[in-house]
């Protein structure tokens, strides 16, 4: 669900969207490719500094609008045959590649991997991403891939999703033929069974149409999301993975928009869930915190790269990045 997941309440027949997102103009930026409609996404081409907070790298976001993440985008960079494979990052609701990755991004590409990413699932607003339906949202992920993929000769790509982009990645590799080119998914917080919000969504379900009311407050993407919907059932009908792929859900029991976690895990052949507190039972960060969390990073890197040394654990406490992300979203 990512950054702009709205964090809705209802309560007395009211509710409340506390929106965690804002606009950007898209400029600065490369539109490339197409998907079905009239979308296009966009490469991002001018890269930002390294970022170590959520916060941070949405309010540099603001002033310097589709900035890449620092290491990537570089389609000069190739891949030989004993070369990991390239990266492609896909972010998470209602933000952008720099805002999620800018931590991640230089992290891979200090370890020599080809690290690519897109701003992708406009609905039309200017400078606002994830937003659209995710089937048209895979298919400009599909179109990126192989873009990577005659730039760098790689045959496969390593694919790490963040919230919605999890699921948007899953559908691609799920539903659009992406397993014959994808060797791992990494999903992030991934709403794999949806997100309960903590119960709001029972409620809203309780509601006539209540997949309407969501996205009339927030959009479309955000009501595929939810536990239950349509658009979840479908992708994991007959099983939530395929042959050939090696799945990785990384998750939070502190996740702040999908409870219960278990949503998070895969349940079928192929995966391996890893809960951050199994690990390392003092961090509690949750949903908000996961791409800039020192911890569940250096999971994402191990998972790519079973060279790569353990994560430190260290405390973190419960509900870190959340105000600061409210604050900036909202300032």
């Amino acid at each position: 669900m990512g950054r702009s997941v709205r964090m809705i309440a209802a309560t007395a027949g009211v509710v409340l969207v506390i929106a965690l997102g804002a606009s950007r103009a898209a400029v600065g930026a490369l539109p490339v490719g197409s998907s079905a409609a009239d979308t296009s996404y966009v490469v991002p081409t001018q890269p930002g500094p390294v970022q170590t907070r959520h916060a941070a790298a949405l309010l540099y976001a603001e002033d310097h609008p589709d900035s890449a993440p620092p290491g990537s985008n570089d389609f000069e960079c190739r891949t030989g045959p004993t070369d990991p494979d390239p990266v492609v990052l896909v972010h998470g609701s209602d933000s952008d590649s720099y805002i999620d990755w800018a931590a991640l991004a230089p992290m891979l590409a200090e370890r020599g991997a080809c690290v690519f990413t897109l701003n992708y699932g406009s609905d039309g607003k200017p400078g606002k991403y994830a937003r659209g339906d995710m089937a048209r949202s895979a298919a400009e992920v599909a179109d990126f891939v192989e873009r990577v993929r005659a730039a760098t000769t790689a045959a496969k790509v390593d694919l790490v999703g963040y919230s919605q982009g999890a699921t948007v990645a899953r559908y691609y590799v799920n539903r659009l033929g992406g397993a014959a080119v994808v060797d791992r998914w990494v999903g992030v917080a991934s709403p794999t069974y949806g997100g309960n919000m903590y119960g709001i969504v029972t409620l809203l379900r309780l509601l006539p149409r209540p997949d309407r009311i969501v996205e009339w407050l927030t959009s479309e993407a955000i009501s595929q999301q939810m536990q239950g919907s349509a658009f979840l059932a479908a992708l994991n009908a007959g099983g939530d993975t395929v042959p050939g792929v090696r799945y990785t859900t990384i998750g939070s029991r502190y996740d702040e928009m999908i409870q219960p976690h278990s949503n998070i895990a895969l349940r079928d052949p192929g995966a391996t869930n890893l809960s951050v507190q199994d690990l390392c039972p003092e961090n509690k960060g949750g949903h908000f915190n996961m791409v800039y969390d020192s911890f569940a990073l250096g999971l994402v890197v191990r998972e790519l790269d079973p060279t790569a040394p353990a994560p430190v654990c260290r405390p973190v406490p419960l509900g870190t990045g959340i105000l600061d992300m409210i604050v900036v979203s909202n300032s």
